[in-house]
This record gives structure tokens, sequence and C-alpha cells, in this order.
């Protein structure tokens, strides 16, 4: 079978599309074959060698496949053949593994799709998945009213900007560009402001009658961190689920002080935090399917390219440049 493997960590460059000898089922395990294979920021982790959870090397990259189920292990009753289902590596024993044609899993890691969710939409489920594990759970229980989401357009964004429009939240999002801005407010933004970070403060207070927001969603760091606490309500949460930007700007310690009359909180967020749950891990994963079966929530564009310009895929995630879901298609 056709995979994609890294064997010395770098640039697009360290992604090899190789020949594998075809898994065979253990004992409890299923085979699925892939039929859309999702691309994102933990795949550049683990090709660049800096995920703190990275495989083995030599590694096969990819967190998300969605295919049908072709091959059963002995003693496998749990599924059947022909099941289309949702294979992520958040229920693996490491991560990464899904940047190939073909993989066995154990029959109770994977997810039954429901006819009505495509398999390139599928592939966007993880989103849903982290967005309502982070909406939900990030106030520690508080109230929720109104939102900050900086880069609205993005993958985990885009989910976070359906879901709190879907709970009835009031959405304030960034976004770079004409056609990301129309993106946001499509999927549920209620406004799109300028997302420099000086000003990006007074305009949120400016949309929220000076009160501000009970969640900010920073996956930048650097100024965007602090211009996210400065923007927070009373008691409400800066959620830093990524630092792509390099380390916060100031102290951030000095900055909630700075601001003690309003009791300020920041989380730093993982996935991983799940990791030893998986009853809640698989809830909420279970719940993503469901909404989107639903149409609570849409799969973002997609974009698909055979697997052999895997390394295009990875220059266009570097960039940045995407809007949308990058699938990779193993045919």
């Amino acid at each position: 079978m056709r995979a994609v493997q890294v064997r010395t960590p770098g640039g697009p460059e360290a992604l090899e599309l190789v020949e594998l000898p075809m898994p065979v089922c253990k004992p409890g395990e299923v085979r699925v074959r892939a039929e859309a294979i999702g691309a994102g920021g933990p795949d550049v982790l683990i090709r660049n060698g800096t995920y703190k959870w990275m495989p083995p090397l030599p590694a096969i990259p990819g967190n998300e496949m969605a295919g049908t189920v072709e091959a059963l292990g002995p003693g496998v009753t749990g599924l059947q053949l022909g099941q289309r289902v949702l294979v992520s590596s958040r229920e693996l024993p490491q991560r990464g593994g899904c940047y190939a044609e073909f993989i066995c899993v154990p029959e109770d890691a994977p997810f039954v799709l429901p006819d009505g969710i495509a398999f390139q939409d599928a592939v966007s489920l993880g989103n849903v998945q982290l967005a309502q594990a982070m909406l939900l759970a990030g106030n520690g229980g508080l109230p929720v009213r109104s939102i900050l989401v900086p880069g609205a357009a993005g993958g985990v964004a885009t989910m976070l900007v359906q879901l709190a429009a879907h709970h009835g939240m009031t959405v304030i999002g960034t976004a770079s560009t004409p056609e990301k801005r129309a993106h946001a407010l499509a999927h549920g933004a209620s406004a799109i402001v300028d997302g420099e970070p000086a000003g990006l403060p007074d305009r949120v207070f400016e949309l929220t009658e000076g009160r501000g927001v009970d969640l900010a969603f920073d996956h930048i760091g650097g100024e965007l961190l602090i211009a996210c606490i400065r923007s927070l309500a009373p008691l409400g949460t800066a959620i830093s689920y990524n630092i792509a930007g390099g380390p916060p700007a100031r102290d951030v310690f000095m900055e909630l002080r700075s601001l003690l009359s309003k009791s300020l909180a920041v989380r730093t967020f993982s996935i991983h935090t799940f990791d030893a749950d998986r009853q809640q891990r698989r809830a909420l994963m279970d719940k993503a399917i469901g909404l989107m079966s639903q149409g609570a929530v849409r799969a973002p564009p997609t974009r698909v390219f055979p697997m052999r310009e895997v390394q295009e895929v990875h220059r266009m995630l570097d960039a940045g440049e995407s809007l949308g879901k990058l699938v990779l298609a193993p045919r």
C-alpha cells in the first residue's frame, strides 16, 4: 500500500510517498480503507519533529481518516464489513498513522459515520470535537454570552463560530481578507473586526456596549494573547490553544493583576487533556457527529489533493494560505 512517511523531520520535503506492506489485522482489529484523509496542524508538528506526543520515527503523520471497514480480524463483533467510519488518532495508542491507504486499528477505535456525512466532511469532525471541549468547558461553568475568535476563518475557529452561534452566543471574529470575512460571517459570526492587536479591545468593547466578551480564543500568542485578555468581560477567560506566533509578548500575570477588578483568567488548552478520559473524549466526538448530521454545524469547504501532492499541501499549511479543510485522496 502507499503511505506518506517521515524519516528525518524537516520541511515539506521530509514527506516521502512510500510503498509499505499491506497491514494485517491482529485479533480484535479492523482494517479501514481510506477515502479521505485530513491534513492539519498536528501533522505539521509530526513532520518537523516538534510534536510533544511524537510517534517514533519513521512516522506516518495524519490524525483523521474517513473510509470503510474492509477486513475484520479474529474475534471482531462490533463492526461489519463495508461500514463507513471515521478513524481519529486520538483513539489510537499514538498520534498519527492516517496518511495511508489502509490502517489497522482496534475495533473499538473507529466512529461509525451516518450516511449523511460525506467522507471529505468527516475529516473535519476532530475540529468540532476540539471546539466543543473549549467552548463548553472553558469558562469554568460560568454563563457565556459572547466570545472573541481571532482568525475566525481557520479550521478550529470555524467550528467555534458555528457552535457558539448554535448556542445563541454573540460571536466577534477577526479575518485578514475579504474572502475570510465572508467565510466567517457565512458560518455564524455576528461581526468581523480588524484583528490588529493594539486596537482590538476597543473594537470589542464598542460592539459589546463596554462589557467585553466572556471567552477569547487565542491561537497566536505574542501581542494577540494580551489583546484577548484586555477584551474580556468580568470573570472572563482567555483560552490559549496554540502559540503559532510565539510566547506572550508581556508578563501575563502582571496583565491580569492590572485588570484585577475584573477577576480574569487564562487557560492553556489541549485536547490531550482528555487522553486519559476515554468516555468524555468519545462523547465529545459522538456529539460532534450528531451536530454535523443534524446540520447544526457544517464542514468548511474542502480542497482535495492526490496523496502524491502531500508536500504541496504542507507548503500550504505552512503558509497559512488555505481557506477550509485540506484533504488528501488516497486514490
